[in-house]
C-alpha cells in the first residue's frame, strides 16, 4: 500500500511534535555541539559542518562551522531531503547529480558542490535533522568517512537525549517539591490555632496532652 498525502502529513506532524519535545530550537550556542561540528570539519577535511534541525518552514542550525547564517528556508535546504531517508545522504558532485542540479544553493553564489549528511534519528524513529558536511568543490567520501560522520551524528543525538532527560528530571523534582510544600503547609497552617488552644487551656492538663498529640501527629 502506497503512503497517501494524509499519511505523509500525519508523519510530518508527529516528527515536528518530536522536535518540539527537545526544546532545542532557537537556543543559544552550545559548546558540546560546536565541538562536534569542529571535529567533523577537521576529521573529514571540509570547510563547513552543520548540526541542522528541520522545522516546519526552515532549517535551523544548532551548531555551524564555516558559515555565518543561523538558518535557511526549508525549500532550498538539502537537509529537508536528507531526513526523508534513514540512509546516509551523499552528493559528491552537485552539478552532475539529478537531485541537486536545480538547487539554489548549487546554482547561486554560494556554490555548493559536495554535501554529505547523517540523519539525527531519535530513539522513537524520527529524523529531526542532520549532521552534514559541505564543500564548494566535488569530492569523494570513503565508506570509513561515512561511518565517522554517522558516529558523530549519534553523539549529537546523545547530547540531545541527555538534555531532554535532564529537563524531565528537573520538572519531576519541581513537582515533588510542590507536592511536599503543599503537604507541609496544611499541618503548619493549624499550628497557630493549636497554640491558641494551649494558651486557653493552661489549667487543663488533659486538654494540653490532647493538643500536644495533635501537634505531634501534624
Amino acid at each position: 500500500m502506497q503512503p497517501t498525502r494524509e499519511t505523509d502529513n500525519s508523519l510530518e506532524e508527529a516528527r515536528i511534535e518530536a522536535l518540539r519535545k527537545y526544546e532545542i530550537l532557537d537556543t543559544p550556542p552550545d559548546g558540546s555541539f560546536d565541538h562536534i561540528t569542529r571535529l567533523a570539519a577537521r576529521l573529514l577535511n571540509v570547510p563547513i559542518a552543520i548540526v541542522s534541525l528541520v522545522d516546519t518552514d526552515r532549517i535551523w542550525f544548532k551548531s555551524r562551522y564555516g558559515v555565518e547564517v543561523q538558518e535557511i528556508g526549508r525549500e532550498p535546504g538539502l537537509c529537508a531531503s536528507a531526513i526523508l531517508t534513514d540512509d546516509f545522504y551523499l552528493v559528491e558532485d552537485a552539478k552532475k547529480d539529478v537531485r541537486t542540479l536545480a538547487n539554489p544553493l548549487v546554482a547561486s553564489e554560494f556554490g555548493l558542490q559536495f554535501y554529505a549528511a547523517a540523519p539525527l534519528k531519535t530513539r522513537d524513529g524520527f529524523n529531526l535533522g542532520t549532521l552534514c558536511i559541505i564543500d564548494k568543490k566535488p569530492r569523494k567520501l570513503s565508506f570509513q568517512d561515512q561511518k565517522t560522520l554517522t558516529d558523530l551524528a549519534e553523539l549529537v543525538i546523545q547530547q540531545m537525549e541527555l538534555r531532554l532527560e535532564a529537563r524531565i528530571a528537573v520538572k519531576h523534582q519541581h513537582q515533588i517539591l510542590n507536592i511536599t510544600a503543599h503537604d507541609l503547609k496544611n499541618p503548619l497552617s493549624i499550628m497557630p490555632l493549636l497554640a491558641d488552644l494551649i494558651i486557653h487551656n493552661k489549667e487543663n492538663p488533659a486538654a494540653i496532652d490532647d493538643i500536644a498529640q495533635q501537634i505531634k501527629n501534624a
